[in-house]
């Protein structure tokens, strides 16, 4: 990688930012591609940086480092860039690079590891999914996530869902998650979540305060109802824990598809903005394991496979599904915002204002 690629990466990051109607974080990644410098470790970090800085989410470190000092009140002038009061390019850009010299120590960790952006609010990109799975083989799921993060769409059981017009989950839930529906409504049928377990490599204790505040830095300042969603739902984990383990998640699904499985019950892997971060042969194991498993599955004990992974010329999500038994082709049922502010159940169209990715950057489950 180089320098132009880094730069790049926080040029494509804007492109999303926009698209996604986040102007203040578009014009904060933008000011970024112009003005780092090698003045800060964490410049000169990102500069050198030796992975693919766009499937590594490299812009989404650096920012969710800097909301922290804004939600933490380290720095007055950052708050005004967040909250979207400074819009003069320069400016941003004179105060972002004397942010990262002034704030080098605090930053620095954040470039450690990918966003927790464990967001609920794709639960209900999920949920669009699973109904198409219980269309097909019947109502009652058996889910099993990847990269589940703090495990918050594993209480998917416990959200309440309109997606345009379709009603699942319980009407006294504190979390109520309704996109904006565009489009013909995912199919009204039974669902039954029977069971919910997830692994992730670093899982995250959402209960842990310390754990908490990182979360709620990865989520977008502009978008204050996402961060009130969030911290409702880790009151709902803190009320009942989900089933998470550490694990590496090619290991952790050949060992639960070894399992016995009920009669009746459809088991489905889930996943949602993971796969860029899978080690390629992690990636291709799965691939082998859900193909392999694919092939033996029956009537009374059917496999699916449900995600929601972005499309980065699209500049949005993409929900796909496939099953066994059947031909196990994927099947696009709707496309999404990143944190499934809207869904829409039409044909995906490419993204008019165009955006030429670097062929690593790209991604194929």
């Amino acid at each position: 990688m180089t320098e132009q690629n880094v730069r790049g990466a926080f040029l494509i990051q804007e492109h999303y930012c926009k698209a996604m109607a986040a102007p203040a974080y578009a014009r904060i990644c933008a000011a970024l591609a112009r003005g780092l410098n090698r003045d800060s470790k964490v410049g000169a970090t990102l500069l050198d940086w030796p992975g693919e800085p766009t499937r590594a989410a490299l812009p989404l470190r650096l920012v969710g480092g800097l909301h922290a000092l804004v939600l933490t009140g380290k720095d007055a002038g950052l708050t005004a860039l967040f909250n979207g009061s400074v819009t003069d390019p320069g400016a941003i850009e004179a105060d972002l690079v004397r942010v990262l010299v002034e704030h080098d120590a605090d930053l620095l960790p954040w470039l450690d590891g990918p966003p927790q952006t464990n967001e609920p609010g794709r639960s209900a990109a999920l949920m669009t999914g699973l109904l198409e799975i219980a269309r097909r083989h019947g109502p009652r799921i058996e889910l099993l996530e990847i990269g589940s993060s703090a495990g918050l769409n594993l209480m998917i059981d416990r959200y309440r869902f309109d997606l345009g017009g379709t009603i699942v989950g319980p009407a006294d839930s504190p979390v109520a998650i309704v996109p904006e529906w565009k489009g013909p409504p995912p199919p009204d049928v039974p669902i039954e979540i029977v069971s919910t377990r997830g692994c992730d490599i670093n899982p995250i204790d959402a209960t842990d305060p310390a754990a908490e505040a990182r979360l709620a830095a990865y989520v977008w300042a502009e978008k204050p109802d996402r961060a009130t969603r969030l911290k409702t739902a880790i009151a709902m984990l803190r009320d009942r824990p989900v089933r998470l383990e550490r694990a590496d998640a090619a290991d952790w699904i050949e060992a639960r598809l070894a399992e016995p499985q009920a009669e009746g019950v459809t088991r489905v892997l889930m996943h949602s903005v993971v796969w860029q971060y899978l080690p390629e042969q992690v990636a291709e194991r799965i691939r082998v394991t859900m193909k392999t498993a694919g092939a033996r599955a029956a009537v009374d004990c059917p496999l699916g496979w449900v995600m929601m992974e972005p499309d980065r010329a699209l500049a949005h999500q993409v929900i796909r599904v496939r099953s066994w038994p059947g031909d196990g082709a994927w099947q696009t049922v709707a496309t999404s915002h990143a944190h499934a502010a809207w869904i829409d159940a039409g044909l995906p169209e490419r993204d008019p204002t165009g955006i030429d990715l670097p062929d690593a950057a790209k991604i194929s489950v």
